[in-house]
């Protein structure tokens, strides 16, 4: 990932602060995101939910850093659409699972 090119070079007052948290955030994303897809698909909304909290965490701290002159222009941009590109692919699983579990679709499979 474009993260961990960037991390050595944030400004070490931000590395060992946000750049810390940012990488662990991206380790517990990936954690709920593995949870989800191993459960039942009636117990996924929890994971898929935490992994979209977690990811929009790191949106923000990413802005921080750049509104803090911390990561230049092109990495911002680098990494935001990266982050937003995942966000997009959590909120469509996010939807799918909503739908697959609604009680409508419950109602057909039966």
């Amino acid at each position: 990932m474009v993260w961990f090119h960037y991390f050595p070079t944030l400004p070490k007052l931000h590395r060992y602060t946000l750049g810390q948290r940012i990488d662990a955030l991206l380790i517990e994303s990936m954690e709920a995101v593995s949870l989800a897809s191993y459960t039942p698909r009636q117990e996924k909304i929890p994971y898929v939910r935490l992994a979209i909290r977690k990811v929009d965490t790191i949106k923000v701290l990413l802005l921080i850093l750049w509104e803090t002159k911390s990561l230049d222009n092109n990495k911002y941009i680098a990494l935001s659409n990266a982050i937003e590109e995942v966000g997009r692919m959590l909120g469509g699983w996010h939807n799918q699972v909503v739908k697959q579990n609604s009680p409508a679709t419950r109602a057909r499979e039966t």
